[in-house]
């Protein structure tokens, strides 16, 4: 196996971005008349998700898998005939030829680097959401397409539904009126993940330095039945994941920011919530409420992991029929997105106006552009998946910056705002009926963020160490570098 130092991989990576596009010109890609060659990295999970889209398009194939876990590795290679090139290093997987794009499907700390990286090597790249575990690594892998003549997706698959588009012109257009309010929910069961006596042992079957990657390299923390110390549960660890909403309501938050066409940040953030119901050693909040403050409207977001009540199961609240998904309110109506793909109109008074319907076609409209290297017909650009994963980091920004605080000082906090005034009291109600004591396990009322969106900077008398969460320290050699 070749060894591969930070050094040797990036000049491997600019002498293959530089022969590429010396070779052929931007309006050409090695396969496009004949088979797009896809590696995928990261195979739990999504990655699974994205073999079968990927084994559902005509003239693409899957030449090459990448997992740190070797049995992971092993179990996927063999479902898919043993024929396709494993490696359990990203670098040697992008310094090896005959792969025109890759698709990322990695834990959260990865994927920016990983993004750029192939941007490097040139490949095009798919690369799931949130596209980035901070705001300011985001933004470099958005500069690495541009740099570098790449075609990035955004993993944001619900803006390839027909449908979705066509309620979003609609609504835009002024059909309901203007926009007062447009909200988003991920109401989805996280159970508690138990707490563990001190660090836990990494399986032997996992290269635990490159799962780790840009993370500091530390020992787990965790240790459920259901996913072991290292897979999934990272979700709920800042140095790995963004909590629920940066796992399912990315999804939600774009939706809403689409529907309000507002392309950049909001001007100020503020999240209320916390990791209540349960003591566990998860980091991240399990019931949130964030709002981020555009122009157009309001854009409000709510995350809830426990259930309707206690002893309610995997039951779940309801906002107007819907526990995962968006309302958008209007002037004359309200439209409410319960499936990924499609929508419903109703006036004032409830009554249904009109149905959009679609289907995922976001991995296939990748290999599109792949082919043809029109990006403007991405539907899920790099620049929007930045944005969009933006607003997750700045509600769990406003979040970490914040302190705990009684109900009432809650209330009184958040009396200038109603649309979050009224979030706060359903998510009140949902902590009684859960038999959550405010007042003795008190919710972190959130600091408010001014934030500069041209400068996608934190600006007021907060700002020095709200900005240093924009980024991180990072662990070398797993350094993303700055291109903008």
């Amino acid at each position: 196996m070749n060894q591969f130092t930070r050094r040797s991989f990036l000049k491997t990576s600019a002498l293959a971005a530089g022969a590429a596009l010396s070779a052929r010109s931007w309006g050409q890609v090695s396969g496009a008349n004949g088979d797009i060659r896809v590696a995928v990295v990261g195979l739990n999970s999504r990655g699974q998700n994205h073999l079968t889209s990927l084994q559902a398009i005509p003239g693409v194939r899957v030449v090459a898998l990448c997992d740190v876990d070797s049995a992971v590795l092993a179990k996927t290679a063999q479902a898919l005939g043993g024929s396709v090139k494993t490696y359990r290093d990203i670098r040697e997987l992008l310094a090896a030829p005959g792969i025109d794009a890759v698709t990322v499907a990695t834990p959260n700390h990865w994927h920016a680097l990983m993004g750029i990286w192939a941007c490097q090597a040139g490949k095009d790249v798919y690369v799931e959401k949130p596209v980035s575990h901070n705001l300011w690594e985001g933004r470099q892998l958005v500069a690495a397409a541009t740099n570098y003549h790449r075609v990035v997706q955004a993993g944001t698959q619900i803006r390839s539904g027909a449908g979705l588009q066509e309620a979003v012109a609609w609504v835009r257009s002024g059909a309901l009126g203007k926009i007062t309010t447009a909200r988003g929910f991920c109401y989805k069961r996280r159970a508690s993940i138990g707490l563990t006596s001190g660090p836990q042992p990494v399986p032997a079957t996992i290269d635990y330095d490159l799962w780790s990657g840009p993370a500091p390299l530390v020992p787990p923390r965790r240790n459920g039945a259901a996913h072991g110390p290292v897979h999934y549960d990272w979700h709920w660890f800042w140095p790995y994941g963004n909590g629920d909403v940066g796992n399912q309501g990315i999804h939600q938050l774009d939706v809403a920011r689409w529907f309000l066409g507002e392309s950049g940040l909001p001007r100020h953030t503020l999240s209320v919530g916390g990791r209540l119901g349960y003591v566990d050693d998860g980091e991240t909040p399990n019931s949130q409420i964030i709002v981020h403050d555009y122009a157009t409207a309001p854009l409000v977001f709510e995350v809830r992991g426990l259930p309707a009540k206690t002893g309610a199961g995997n039951t779940m609240d309801q906002y107007r029929g819907l526990s995962i998904g968006n309302v958008i309110d209007c002037e004359h109506g309200y439209v409410v997105t319960g499936s990924y793909f499609a929508a419903q109109a109703y006036d004032r008074d409830g009554r249904l106006l009109r149905e959009f319907k679609g289907e995922d076609r976001h991995m296939a409209n990748f290999i599109d552009v792949v082919r043809s290297r029109r990006t403007g017909d991405l539907y899920g650009p790099i620049g929007e998946g930045h944005v969009s994963s933006a607003l997750a980091h700045l509600g769990n920004i406003s979040h970490r910056l914040g302190r705990v605080a009684p109900p009432a000082g809650i209330r009184e906090k958040l009396a200038a705002e109603p649309a979050l005034t009224e979030a706060w009291s359903r998510m009140a109600g949902h902590f009684a009926a859960n038999e959550v004591d405010l007042e003795k396990t008190p919710a972190a009322l959130g600091q408010l963020l001014a934030v500069d969106p041209v400068a996608e900077k934190l600006t007021g008398p907060v700002a020095p160490g709200a900005n240093a969460l924009l980024t991180r320290d990072y662990r070398a050699p797993f350094v993303v570098p700055q291109l903008a």
